[in-house]
């Protein structure tokens, strides 16, 4: 049986044309949209979704292209764009009944996050970034030998067929290559959820290759006519990450100073799946963070 989150109602709700997103909804009070990252699904907030509930409406989708959520073809090069899945987020949340809401995301779903506060700062009232650097940011600072511990992201951004061939060949030792790398407490994620993770990504790979691609490609184009325009994120906006700065030579609180100018920059000492590592640390942050 999949694990679900405790007291949480599974929904899929339409946000676009042909594409509705498997969301579990829980809780009560004002809304907070959590966002998972890659490759997980929504299970990856089912600490801190049981947390907030108590006083938040807590909404977990599983991001276009993931999870159980459609899983449209990239005909444009835009249908995995973040701008494309922030905009899902937002109609996600109104289809909810919610106009404003609160954004948290990790990885992947912290760059939907990242767009969705440019695109829509109408709507999201706080943000927090989850252990990624803004992909403009990110391709700037990827550069010679210690560019190898983003592997992935090179091979994803090829033209459409190689990648979805090589990973599908053998997508469990893929993907789980990445939670056994990235995890600093394997027993944070338990075998179930490993399983239903490893079973979403095998049946997701040409999904999940148009993400990645997205973000080599259109992704960056958005990021940069942002920065080109001075656009900045106008709502607070917290950051947590890990000390992979260090090793590969760049300031992330002076990266992300430079988009969010009401920025709590926080290094935390744990792995990758922080959500999942250290819900209580999570938890905790997001908490100040939507009390700003």
């Amino acid at each position: 049986m999949t694990p679900t989150i405790p007291g949480f109602d599974l929904q899929r709700v339409q946000v676009a044309d042909g594409v509705a997103l498997n969301t579990a909804v829980g809780g009560s009070g004002s809304p907070i949209v959590l966002l998972h990252g890659f490759p997980q699904t929504h299970l990856m907030w089912r600490h801190v979704a049981a947390d907030l509930a108590a006083d938040h409406t807590v909404i977990c989708p599983d991001l276009r292209g993931y999870g159980a959520s459609d899983k449209p073809s990239d005909t444009d090069g835009a249908t995995y764009a973040k701008r494309t899945m922030a905009a899902d987020t937002v109609a996600l949340a109104r289809a909810l009944g919610h106009e404003r809401f609160a954004l948290a995301g990790h990885d992947r779903g912290a760059l939907v996050a990242f767009r969705a506060g440019l695109d829509h700062p109408a709507a999201v009232t706080h943000l927090a970034s989850l252990d990624v650097l803004p992909t403009l940011d990110m391709w700037q600072v990827m550069r010679g030998t210690t560019a190898a511990v983003g592997f992935h992201l090179y091979l994803m951004a090829q033209p459409p067929g190689l990648p979805e061939r090589m990973i599908a060949a053998d997508a469990d030792a893929f993907f789980g290559h990445f939670l056994d790398l990235w995890a600093l407490d394997p027993e944070a994620i338990p075998a179930p959820v490993r399983a239903a993770y490893l079973t979403a990504c095998r049946e997701a790979v040409p999904s999940i290759v148009a993400d990645y691609r997205a973000s080599a490609g259109i992704d960056v184009e958005h990021d940069q006519a942002d920065r080109d325009a001075g656009n900045l994120l106008a709502m607070p906006v917290t950051v947590l990450q890990q000390d992979w700065g260090a090793a590969l030579g760049f300031d992330a609180r002076a990266l992300w100073s430079a988009w969010a100018p009401d920025l709590a920059h926080r290094t935390v000492e744990v792995g990758h799946f922080m959500a999942e590592e250290a819900p209580e640390q999570v938890t905790e942050e997001l908490r100040k963070l939507l009390a700003r």
